[in-house]
């Protein structure tokens, strides 16, 4: 029986909060500097926020992201990119092709 009590919702509880989320992580290298790596970053979420309604927040080099089964972020460095992206339960059924996904679309935008 999970700590804190029983019944059917303690126990409902117990398991939504152990529910493990998927990680992906995708880093890639680039010769942009800063600046332009940024730039393209924006583009990158702002074409991203319009095709799958995410919400997206900068803060200095790095931008959170989230939508509904899924959050994480894009970290901008002078000579990389790295998308950390948690994803929930319905989600991570689709992790594979979501991490394909993000590889295209990063490949594409520092090419």
């Amino acid at each position: 029986m999970p700590p804190g009590g029983g019944g059917h919702n303690a126990d409902y509880v117990y398991m939504f909060r152990n529910t493990r989320m998927t990680q992906i992580s995708v880093e890639r290298k680039h010769t942009l500097g800063r600046d332009a790596a940024r730039s393209k970053a924006q583009a990158l979420v702002d074409r991203l926020s319009r095709e799958y309604d995410l919400k997206a927040s900068w803060d200095g080099d790095r931008v959170d992201v989230a939508r509904s089964g899924a959050n994480g972020s894009v970290h901008i460095g002078q000579d990389s990119i790295r998308v950390d992206l948690k994803l929930g339960m319905m989600m991570s059924m689709m992790s594979g092709t979501i991490k394909g996904e993000i590889e295209r679309a990063l490949d594409k935008a520092l090419a």
